[in-house]
Order: C-alpha cells, then sequence, then structure tokens
C-alpha cells in the first residue's frame, strides 16, 4: 500500500538550540483515525512539541488551514511552550493556519505570500431551534480566532471580524500593518541558504517515503540535489528509530494504547 504523505515535519537541532516545525498540508483531525493516513492530526504535533527541548522554535506554514480545534491546540501549545517562537508563513497560511501563525513573538511573512482570515463554517442539518443553535456555536467559535489575532493586532475587534466577514486575502505589507505580522522576510542576499532549498528539504520529507530513492547526479543540481540528499539522510534515521520501536512491539498494540 502507498505509504501517506505527512502534512507536517518537526526536526530539532541542539547544537543551534532550535526546533524547525514544518506545517505544508491540511490541519486535520481525521487522519488519526484513518488507516492510510495516521499522521494527519495536530495530537502528533502536539505531543512532538511538548517534548522539544531546545530554547527557539521556527514554525514555517504553507496551508490552507483545517479544524479550528486543531489550529488552536497548535496555537496554545506554540504559546504555551515557553520558547521562543517564530512563525514565518512561507506561502499561504489560511483559515487554522493563520491562527498558528499568530503564536510567535515573532511573525515573519515571505514577500510572495498571503494570510487569509475568516469565520467558522460548518455543515448542518436538523431542525430550525438546532440550526440556530448551529448559528450561535459558530459564532463562538470563530471568536477564538478573534481572540488570538486580537493579541497581536493594531486594529480593533471590530476591523477583525469585517477581514473575517469578508474572507479576506492579506499581503504582507498589509500584515504587517494591522499587526499579523512583525517582519517581511529581506530577499536572499547570498549570506544565507535560500529559503527554497528549504522548502525542497521539506517536500522531499513530506514525499512518501517509498517515492524517494538514489538521486543521479543529472536528475538533480545545486539546492535540488542538496535537498534531495538531506532528506534522505533524515528519513534513513527515521526509519531506524522506526524500526526500533517495531521491534520491541510487534503487533503494534503499544502505540494504540498510547494514544
Amino acid at each position: 500500500m502507498k505509504e501517506p504523505k505527512r502534512y507536517y515535519s518537526l526536526v530539532e537541532n541542539k547544537e543551534s538550540d532550535s526546533a524547525d516545525l514544518y506545517i505544508f498540508g491540511d490541519i486535520s483531525t481525521y487522519g488519526q483515525w484513518l488507516e492510510d493516513d495516521p499522521d494527519r492530526s495536530a495530537y502528533n504535533i502536539v505531543n512532538e512539541l511538548k517534548a522539544v527541548t531546545v530554547s527557539n522554535i521556527n514554525v514555517h506554514i504553507n496551508s490552507y488551514g483545517g479544524d479550528v480545534s486543531e489550529g488552536l491546540a497548535i496555537y496554545n501549545t506554540l504559546r504555551s511552550s515557553g520558547k521562543n517562537v517564530t512563525t514565518i508563513c512561507d506561502g499561504f497560511a489560511c483559515s487554522a493556519a493563520s491562527v498558528v501563525f499568530m503564536a510567535g513573538s515573532k511573525r515573519v511573512m515571505s514577500p510572495a505570500s498571503l494570510l487569509m482570515v475568516h469565520n467558522a463554517w460548518t455543515w448542518a442539518m436538523g431542525n430550525s431551534e438546532e440550526l440556530r443553535k448551529q448559528a450561535d456555536d459558530l459564532e463562538t467559535i470563530t471568536q477564538a480566532s478573534v481572540e488570538a489575532y486580537k493579541l497581536s493586532a493594531n486594529i480593533s475587534e471590530d476591523e477583525i471580524k469585517e477581514l473575517m466577514d469578508k474572507e479576506t486575502w492579506i499581503l504582507p505589507e498589509d500584515a504587517k500593518a494591522y499587526g499579523f505580522a512583525t517582519d517581511i522576510a529581506e530577499e536572499d542576499d547570498g549570506d544565507e541558504p535560500k529559503q527554497s532549498a528549504f522548502g525542497m528539504i521539506m517536500n522531499k520529507l513530506l514525499e512518501p517515503t517509498s517515492q524517494i530513492g538514489v538521486l543521479e547526479a543529472t536528475d538533480l543540481i545545486d539546492s535540488d540535489e542538496i535537498a534531495g540528499k538531506v532528506a534522505e539522510r533524515i528519513i534513513a534515521e527515521l526509519q531506524k528509530e522506526e524500526k526500533a520501536q517495531a521491534s520491541t512491539d510487534e503487533y503494534g498494540w503499544g502505540a494504540f494504547f498510547n494514544h
């Protein structure tokens, strides 16, 4: 069976006293109950974040969002972690992902990136009273996201709600003006590794491992080649850990009871 594509990866580097969390997909509760996609849940991110021992966490985001509850769980875990949290919008930070973006004391948007904010929504059915209650509940759920935005925003609560009512896409300059972002990343000046190289590494990490093989020199060059080889090394280490755990839990019940 084809292995699932994870939507996040957390890499800890004790030498630099930092950890990099990459959220590159939909934030969803449903994955933890699906046999073919067991890692698509914030449950795993929260547990891994709680185990981080370094002082600094960098959160790279490229996500359309997902479940409000999951986004709030990640947001609150980051906020209460006691770490120096920097969030970076590498592409899109939409909906619940924009709430996660608010968790950083430093919130950086790439020059070509976007935030999107909107009200919570759901599917509903039932009688008139049940539908009225559902509408009231949605307003309460939306307010939790409003509170997260308010902690950083330079604009009023009414202005935040107006942006959400209109399902607003927000450019970096406007995000900074509103207080949603603190910084806009400068263009690569040649002194730092290119952001695209980091993105390539994470794309390789998030691919199904069955699709990752030894890269030929003619396939990729420069940052592509570096990204692929770094990803292979990290994946190899992760596979060693998984095999070691599997050898001590032949039937897989350990993972079940740990949840």
